[in-house]
C-alpha cells in the first residue's frame, strides 16, 4: 500500500466508475421490476376478489401468476448482477492496493454481471409480452361481452 501513488489511486477510482454506472442502471431496473411486481399483486388481489366462475377469472389469474414468476426471475438475476458488479469494484480496489494481478477475476465478475443483466432484461421483456397478452385477452373479452 505504501507504493500506491496518488495517480495510481485516481486511476483505480476512474476505472471503478464503469461498474458503478452499471450498478446504477441495475438499481433502476430493480426499481422498475419492483413497481411492476406491485402492480401485478394489486391486479391479482382484484381478480381474486371476483366470485368463482367469473368469466376469464382463472385465465387472468394464470397470466398474473406467470408475470409474477417472470418478474421474480428478473429481480433475482438483476440482484446477482448487482452483487457481481460490486465484486468487480472490490477486486479493482483490493487488486490495486495489494498489488495483485486480478485481471481474470475482473473479467469473470464483470462479464457475469453483464450476462445476468441481459438475463434480467430478457425476463422483463417476457413479462411485458405476458402483460400485453393479458391486455389483448381482456380487450377481446370486453368486445364479446354485451354492453350493459
Amino acid at each position: 500500500m505504501d507504493n500506491l501513488t496518488f495517480d495510481a489511486a485516481a486511476h483505480v477510482v476512474q476505472l471503478a466508475l464503469t461498474p458503478v454506472f452499471l450498478l446504477s442502471g441495475i438499481a433502476a431496473l430493480l426499481n422498475v421490476f419492483a413497481s411492476r411486481l406491485g402492480r401485478v399483486a394489486d391486479q391479482a388481489d382484484g381478480v381474486a376478489e371476483q366470485p368463482d366462475g367469473t368469466r376469464g377469472r382463472e385465465d387472468r389469474l394464470r397470466v398474473l401468476r406467470w408475470r409474477a414468476r417472470v418478474l421474480d426471475w428478473a429481480v433475482l438475476l438483476a440482484g446477482v448482477a448487482g452483487v457481481q458488479t460490486c465484486g468487480t469494484v472490490l477486486v479493482l480496489f483490493f487488486g490495486s492496493v495489494l498489488g495483485k494481478d486480478a485481471a481474470g477475476l475482473l473479467f469473470l465478475l464483470f462479464g457475469a454481471a453483464i450476462v445476468f443483466t441481459m438475463g434480467a432484461l430478457l425476463a422483463f421483456v417476457a413479462e411485458m409480452l405476458l402483460a400485453s397478452r393479458g391486455i389483448r385477452q381482456r380487450a377481446a373479452h370486453n368486445a364479446q361481452s354485451p354492453a350493459a
